[in-house]
């Protein structure tokens, strides 16, 4: 790991908060989507980058539709470091059971953010144990506030194992 910067990629299901999550970190942030039904959805990336520490830590947000698997391969090449953001209204779907299966396999530093947490039926008790991972936030992507410090502890993580 370069002592300066870090790559750190954000997994997640379709509609969990990953964008959301990259742009609470950077306002910049670089979004490639497609118009939807519903909204938008990533096709390609997220791209975000934010300091912490000394420290450059770039973030890359991956598509969560099962067909960009091969998206997520080629953004986790060279990674520090992975989030799994879940969305704590309604759990993991295939592709996050699949991909953080990989990650484990991979042996990946992993944090779980369990987001929409200030939601009405959000139940972050029922997920939280469902993802072994190094470190397990609770959050809403759409407050900085508490995104931040979850990111910056998380990169602390990285720093003192590497």
């Amino acid at each position: 790991m370069a002592a300066d910067r870090l790559k750190i990629v954000v997994f997640g299901g379709f509609n969990a908060g990953k964008s959301t999550f990259v742009r609470a970190l950077d306002a910049g942030a670089r979004h490639i989507e497609a118009k939807t039904e519903g909204g938008t959805t990533t096709v390609a990336f997220d791209f975000g980058r934010f300091e912490t520490n000394g420290r450059k830590v770039y973030v890359f947000g991956t598509p969560g539709q099962e067909r960009f698997e091969f998206v997520r391969e080629i953004l986790a090449r060279g990674m520090n470091g992975a989030i799994i953001v879940v969305d704590a209204t309604v759990g993991c779907d295939a592709t996050t059971m699949q991909t953080y299966a990989w990650l484990k396999e991979q042996r990946t530093p992993i944090a779980v953010m369990l987001n929409k947490c200030d939601l009405p039926g959000a139940r972050p008790d029922a997920y939280a144990d469902l993802l072994q991972a190094d470190m397990t936030h609770r959050i809403s992507a759409r407050e900085k506030a508490n995104v931040r410090p979850a990111m910056e502890a998380f990169v602390a993580s990285l720093v003192e194992s590497g």
